[in-house]
């Protein structure tokens, strides 16, 4: 895969972040909460029993969900404990009309806590395109320095069959060809490492990316370009501006406020309306008229009722204790957000220190490189006409394998500190 490749296909596969996704819209769905308060409650009730009547023709017990008016004929004057039969069917119906802002506050909560989810959703795939972007440029460096190794060992191999020929015919003494087997060996044991090495960092690779294959190689035929970073204090503000962990510390603070309000709003009043159709009767004799039919087993005594409910907790201590509390963990989550600006500013400076560095050392080791291609080449070129001595192709050799290693490993420094860079300031978001 390309490196856009690997990006989008993490993105959509995988599973830290698709959990990451799953979380934020389970909290979404919770924000939904406080919306459908406002919506009608609708509840039915049957009730069927036997009791003594000895203050009432019809007695029922309180249903959850229906509002049931108090409704019956007294008896009076009698004294029983034989049980008479009561029952009951109704449909209830109940609509918010004011609620002083109480639904509000608790929107306002679910609203903020929604805005903080998705700054961890944001952190979760920053993290995930780092890890990609590391992985990525990590198989490319190995596999840069797989090549400088195995260009290193073909050319120990050539210069050990140039000395071993010449030690055959009596231009070279025997020193010359055991120094050449010896620096053979080595190179060809660097080149063993730096398969390995590939092999490890392609499985890495796989991993991040959520592939199912076991290894996954990256397509480094046409590198991706490393766009060149702001400056300092501009990537700072831009930090401080994008960075989802202060988004979501923020967040946790406005959730933490509106905790408090939602809270506090729970002793305000509230209107309500209400409705219920109910039907019941009881078997006990009516003192003021005749008894319904059915002796009470049938609920046939139709009724109605539509009313307004004004409810108003005027004081509880729990509730005042509960939003002090609530205020108290305001003010923590407001200096956790001071303190995630403070660390987040000397991380995007450290990261910025380190590209700088990275950038700026990259044209000498490419300097470098030339340099001792140059030299192996005379060093080549001199101990072919019979000029140079082994120690000093050997010393070229070596020269030219270390410089072609350090510029790999410094072009995978520069790539991964300029992706640390874009992370820190939250560049892909």
């Amino acid at each position: 895969m390309s490196l856009q490749e690997a990006l989008e296909y993490s993105r959509a596969h995988q599973p830290s972040l698709l959990a990451a996704r799953a979380r934020l819209s389970a909290v979404r769905a919770d924000a939904r909460v406080p919306g459908a308060l406002y919506l009608p409650r609708v509840a039915i009730a049957a009730e069927g029993f036997a009791a003594t009547a000895n203050n009432s023709t019809a007695a029922y017990l309180s249903a959850p969900g229906v509002d049931l008016p108090r409704i019956g004929a007294t008896r009076t004057g009698t004294s029983s404990w034989t049980p008479e039969p009561s029952t009951l069917a109704a449909l209830g119906v109940r609509q918010e009309v004011f609620d002083f802002g109480r639904i509000g506050a608790l929107q306002a909560l679910a609203d903020a806590q929604l805005e903080a989810e998705q700054g961890r959703l944001d952190a979760a795939r920053l993290d995930l395109d780092l890890a990609v972007e590391n992985a990525y440029f990590g198989v490319a460096a190995t596999k840069r320095l797989r090549d400088a190794a195995a260009a290193a060992s073909e050319r120990a191999r050539a210069n050990r069959d140039t000395a071993a020929a010449g030690v055959r015919a009596g231009l070279r003494p025997p020193v010359d060809l055991t120094r050449a087997e010896a620096d053979l060996s080595r190179f060809e044991v660097a080149r063993v490492d730096a398969e390995q090495n590939v092999v490890a960092a392609q499985a890495a690779f796989a991993a991040v990316v959520g592939v199912s294959d076991r290894t996954l190689d990256a397509a480094t035929a046409q590198e991706p370009v490393i766009p060149p970073a702001p400056s300092l204090d501009a990537a700072i503000d831009q930090a401080l501006q994008r960075d989802p962990l202060v988004r979501e510390r923020a967040g946790s603070v406005a959730a933490q406020r509106a905790a408090t309000r939602a809270i506090a709003a729970e002793i305000r009043p509230d209107l309500s309306l209400t409705a219920t159709l109910s039907g019941r009767a009881g078997g006990a004799a009516s003192t003021s008229g005749p008894a319904p039919a059915g002796d009470g087993l049938l609920p046939s005594v139709p009724n109605w009722d539509v009313g307004l409910l004004f409810t108003w907790p005027l004081f509880d201590g729990g509730v005042r204790a509960r939003a002090e509390a609530s205020r108290a963990r305001e003010e923590a989550r407001q200096l956790e957000v001071d303190e995630a600006r403070q660390m987040l500013g000397a991380r995007v400076e450290r990261v910025y220190v380190e590209y700088d560095a990275a950038r700026q050392a990259l044209p000498a080791l490419e300097k470098s490189l030339t340099a001792a291609r140059d030299n192996y080449a005379q060093a080549l070129a001199r101990f072919q006409a019979g000029l140079g001595t082994t120690l000093e192709l050997a010393d070229a050799q070596s020269l030219l394998a270390e410089a072609d290693s350090a510029a790999a490993v410094g072009g995978f420094r520069l790539a991964t500190a300029r992706a640390r860079l874009g992370r820190a300031i939250a560049e892909n978001l």
